[in-house]
């Protein structure tokens, strides 16, 4: 009978045949040599494909004029004002006179990448922002004049249009949801005003908030990226754009092995609105959200922390015409789960204006779900402000009380005057505060008011419902009571424990 040739035959005769030291370093021989399979060997290939689509961007600014006094005293030694010879010195002394300099330009560095071969090109907001002029220079040393198509701030985008004579090379955008930390990436742009430069690290992290924007969701990186890379593209190894490079975190100013660029699933949509409108238009639901704690998922009867909790809802919004309320916890958005509050905003304005999309809550120990008809987010923030949604009207009540470490009293208009409260604030506000107390431990301070309580976020009129609203929580064993304070323009909740017995 002929012998097999299967290869768990052959596999099956090896084992029997090593030690299992020898077959310990056979598989870690077999791992290793896999690995390197799957490492790339150089990116020379790949730099030399992508440099042509890489470009220096610099810019100038004109600064404004320094102004010279006027009447300035004769110089010294020069002859009286009623001298005969006032006309003959006075075109010797004007040309001595100090004259108004020129207006000193300004200029800066950055980087960009051509979407479109007909002239089309990704930077950073911040690289143009205040260009007076701008000028492109590709990989082959040519230059030409940009102008620019869009710009948005809170993304740090912008687009850019050049006039070529022929077609450029061009790069697209890939799918940057599928890059996982530990992937290969090179980053090329404009370090120092040196030129396309390359440089070559893996994927750090993801998800990074920065505090740069309310959209903050960057992928960090250790690929070299120093000043003059911004706006420069993030390369995966199929050499698609999964990001725009843009900031660094570095003591120093230089690199440190810490970068962030714009994901491409956030830049994408962007660059396409800048190209279509010339502006970011984004889909807006006109609330103000705070995260879910531990502590507020008990007061609000969640079995766990998670979701975007409603402190606010602009008058006239999508949100208030849904009926979404205050207290209300968002689940749901559009069929995808918010984790965590910080998605929701990033969501919502990746949405398109107009879009009608499907919201779940929490609402007083129960999920509900309606419909929302997206508007377009109010860039103006006069007309924005104009929108926030007003405080309790004040009542004639004077009564006050002491509860959970704070003492509470109606609005009076004394009271307005000593805290600097706006006309429009009403209701109940805290007068002081005890040390160490529960309502100290969450920051509360005099000023504030408390605009809801409990789990149903009943409105507060008067000091008396904030005491019987906590005598209920204690009934039902809570061990924190959910309150919505006001302090000034700004809402915020907060889940104050409760004192026991």
């Amino acid at each position: 009978m002929p012998r097999t040739s299967h290869p768990r035959a052959r596999w099956g005769g090896a084992r029997a045949a090593l030690s299992p030291l020898a077959l310990a370093a056979a598989v870690a021989a077999a791992a290793s040599t896999g690995a390197a399979a799957r490492t790339p060997t150089g990116f020379a290939d790949l730099a030399e494909r992508l440099l042509p689509a890489v470009v220096n961007i610099s810019t100038t600014q004109t600064a404004a004029p320094q102004q010279l006094p006027d009447g300035d005293p004769p110089a010294p030694g020069g002859p009286p004002s009623d001298s005969p010879f006032e006309d003959f010195f006075r075109e010797f002394f004007e040309r001595q006179r100090p004259r108004a300099p020129t207006q000193p330009r300004t200029s800066s560095l950055g980087s960009g990448f051509v979407v479109d071969p007909a002239g089309m090109i990704v930077t950073n907001n911040h690289v143009v922002a205040k260009a007076d002029e701008i000028t492109v220079t590709f990989s082959d040393d040519s230059k030409l004049s940009a102008t620019v198509v869009g710009r948005d701030a809170k993304t740090d985008l912008a687009l850019l249009q050049v006039e070529p004579d022929r077609k450029l090379t061009a790069v697209s955008f890939g799918d940057s949801d599928r890059t996982r930390i530990g992937d290969w990436v090179i980053a090329i742009g404009n370090p120092f005003g040196l030129g396309g430069s390359v440089t070559a690290g893996i994927v750090s992290a993801r998800g990074r908030d920065i505090r740069a924007g309310p959209y903050d969701d960057f992928i960090q990186t250790d690929a070299s990226i120093n000043k003059g890379n911004s706006g420069g593209p993030m390369f995966n190894l199929r050499g698609e754009v999964i990001g725009v490079n843009t900031a660094i975190f570095s003591p120093t100013g230089a690199n440190v092995g810490i970068g962030f660029a714009i994901p491409s699933n956030l830049a994408r949509p962007i660059v396409a609105q800048l190209r279509e409108h010339g502006r970011a238009r984004r889909g807006w639901l006109g609330v103000r959200i705070q995260t879910v704690t531990d502590e507020i998922a008990q007061g609000l009867g969640l079995d766990e922390a998670g979701g975007a909790l409603v402190a606010g809802v602009s008058d006239g919004s999508p949100a208030a015409e849904a009926g979404i309320l205050v207290g209300d916890v968002i689940l749901r958005f559009d069929g995808r789960q918010i984790d965590e509050m910080r998605r929701l905003p990033r969501l919502v304005a990746d949405e398109s204006v107009g879009k009608t999309v499907r919201v779940v809550l929490w609402r007083k120990g129960t999920r509900k779900t309606v419909r929302v008809v997206l508007g377009e987010f109010p860039e103006d923030e006069a007309l924005l402000a104009a929108r926030s949604p007003a405080a309790p009207a004040e009542t004639s009540e004077t009564s006050e009380t002491v509860v959970l470490g704070l003492k509470l009293a109606t609005v009076t208009p004394e009271l307005r005057e000593r805290f600097d409260l706006e006309e429009e604030d009403g209701g109940v506000v805290v007068t002081e505060v005890v040390p160490g107390s529960p309502g100290a431990e969450k920051r509360i301070m005099p000023g504030d008011i408390v605009a809801r309580i409990g789990s149903d976020q009943a409105a507060v009129t008067s000091p008396e419902q904030v005491r019987t609203a906590i005598e209920e929580a204690k009934k039902k064993r809570a061990k924190h009571v959910l309150v919505l304070l006001q302090r000034g323009g700004d809402r915020r909740f907060a889940a104050v424990r409760l004192p026991e017995g």
